[in-house]
């Protein structure tokens, strides 16, 4: 069989046709029968009350899920496995943004460690991303889904074993992945550089990840599947049919090759760490400012508008390129269509918080979640807009195109993450974080260094490509005038790698034992004495 450009496109049709699918079975089986009394649904998973719920910094508040019959939903060994992947996926944040500091200098320092080859632009890059998006992103979200899924299904996590080695063999697969790219063993592809018989191991550490999670859905103790359940049991089935489908050797060549590749490499932020990131947030909104969303029947309509319309978005990569107009129209028209799914998420999340103002200036788990989710809008209209082929005629091959994959990949998705970690390690360790400073000092560092980046590569990327469309203009003026913005983007990095160290400080000092303790629950701590002979 020869894989097409339009077999392609039919693959991605048929996906749809089984989402839909899905959804008429859910309806059937009652699960699209909804109120809003679903929408508190993770209230009554988990008797915790509707009020302010911040563990960060509240030694009262750091007490382990309970279930409707008293036992902790997240045992002593689950949360050790999820406290290995915050530590090691903290660790991959923090080599893998050095690494892009380290690119993003060369840029306009171009002979600055240029002695060997692993030291080159092209290399450093290449490893700044492939560490950031399976090592800290892709680990450190499964760290979160083994706590949310769980939780928001009032049983406990089936299978924990299995999660475990998965969690081994990826920071195994991502430390070789690095490796492999510094030595010129790569596939040569962008996101996709990773040799492919690397690739084998991260496709089988995201299976056993993917598979407790699925037995512990089946065994969920509600009725009714909470809507980031939906976002996290989506991502769980398209990754994977994603990642093996790309990595398949000497299957895509040329321009079929080319379509893959952005096929991919879109959706592995729109259909992966988006519906981890948005179904994080459906959770962690409602519940530290202690209320329900705002209408839960539209965050079921953008879950399934996400479904539907997100599988063809990529290709308006290769405007332009030697592929069928009409293939690079259709996702242009897919494009647009990502509004709906957008705004549906933009009304349920962003007044909840906004009407919460007081919640949102004392947490700071609070803060990243909130502005996470509103940068997701930001990002997906940005997105939208830069598909059109006015626009993309400007911004395609411009620095403009990075500011806007690290809008969505960072002030997103990782904000998200940095979110979700403050808010669930007090719960696993039963101690608040020790250096309530760093935070504050991590907050106020990340998101000043990324304003200064991403304007920075805005305006510098915009002007690079009004440049190049001046047949006026040596093309090297299009190059020159940026080095005023490629300084400003290494400005902007090197605040939100300073923010990273001092995130990466408070995760050693609460990891070694420090913070207050709660007086009474059944943490990690506790669980440890009640299981030791004799006492």
């Amino acid at each position: 069989m020869v894989f097409t450009i339009g077999t392609l496109v039919l693959v991605s049709f048929a996906v749809s046709l089984v989402a839909l699918v899905v959804l008429i079975w859910a309806i059937s089986r009652s699960q699209m029968r909804f109120t809003q009394a679903d929408a508190r649904t993770i209230f009554e998973a988990e008797e915790r009350g509707e009020v302010l719920d911040d563990p960060s910094t509240r030694p009262e508040q750091t007490d382990s899920p309970q279930g409707r019959g008293g036992d902790s939903l997240v045992p002593a060994n689950c949360r050790r496995l999820i406290l290995f992947i915050f530590a090691t996926a903290t660790l991959w944040l923090v080599v893998g943004s050095t690494y892009g500091l380290i690119a993003s200098l060369k840029l306009h320092l171009p002979d600055w460690l240029n002695g060997s080859a692993p030291l080159t632009f092209g290399r450093m890059r290449a490893i700044h991303l492939n560490l950031v998006i399976y090592g800290w992103l892709s680990l450190g979200l499964m760290g979160l889904a083994l706590w949310l899924i769980p939780t928001i299904f009032a049983t406990q996590l089936r299978l924990p074993a299995l999660a475990f080695v998965g969690a081994i063999i990826l920071n195994l697969a991502v430390g070789a992945g690095a490796w492999a790219i510094s030595t010129g063993w790569t596939d040569g592809l962008e996101w996709l550089e990773i040799p492919w018989q690397i690739d084998i191991f991260i496709a089988l550490a995201v299976f056993l990840f993917v598979i407790p999670l699925m037995v512990t859905a089946w065994h969920r103790q509600v009725k009714h599947i909470y809507v980031t359940g939906w976002y996290y049991l989506g991502a769980m089935v398209w990754f994977p049919v994603l990642f093996i489908v790309a990595n398949i050797p000497n299957l895509h060549v040329g321009a079929q090759q080319a379509t893959v590749n952005w096929w991919f490499a879109h959706n592995v932020l729109g259909l992966w760490l988006t519906p981890l990131g948005v179904g994080a947030a459906y959770y962690l909104l409602p519940r530290i400012i202690g209320k329900p969303i705002y209408s839960y029947s539209l965050s079921l309509v953008g879950f399934w508008a996400l479904a539907l319309f997100y599988s063809q978005v990529g290709i308006h990569h290769l405007i332009g390129g030697p592929v069928p107009t009409w293939v690079v129209t259709l996702s242009v028209v897919q494009s647009i269509m990502m509004f709906v799914p957008v705004i549906a998420v933009a009304i349920n999340q962003h007044p909840l918080w906004l009407g919460n103002l007081g919640a949102f200036r004392a947490s700071i788990p609070l803060r990243f979640v909130a502005i996470g989710a509103l940068m997701y809008t930001a990002a997906s209209f940005q997105g939208s807009l830069e598909a059109l082929r006015a626009m993309n005629s400007i911004t395609h091959f411009t620095h403009y195109t990075v500011g806007h994959a690290h809008l969505g990949a960072y002030a997103f998705v990782t904000f998200v993450l940095f979110g979700g970690i403050y808010y669930v390690m007090p719960r696993l360790v039963g101690r608040v974080w020790p250096l309530a400073s760093f935070i504050v000092a991590h907050w106020w560092l990340v998101v000043v260094g990324f304003t200064i980046y991403f304007v920075s590569l805005t305006l510098g990327g915009w002007l690079q490509g009004q440049a190049m469309l001046d047949p006026a203009r040596d093309w090297m003026e299009s190059m020159e005038l940026t080095i005023p913005y490629l300084t400003g983007r290494s400005v902007g990095g090197s605040l939100m790698v300073l923010g990273h160290f001092a995130f990466a400080v408070n995760m050693v000092a609460i990891l070694v034992g420090r913070g207050a303790e709660r007086k009474a629950g059944s943490g990690l701590l506790e669980a440890e004495v009640a299981a030791r002979p004799g006492q």
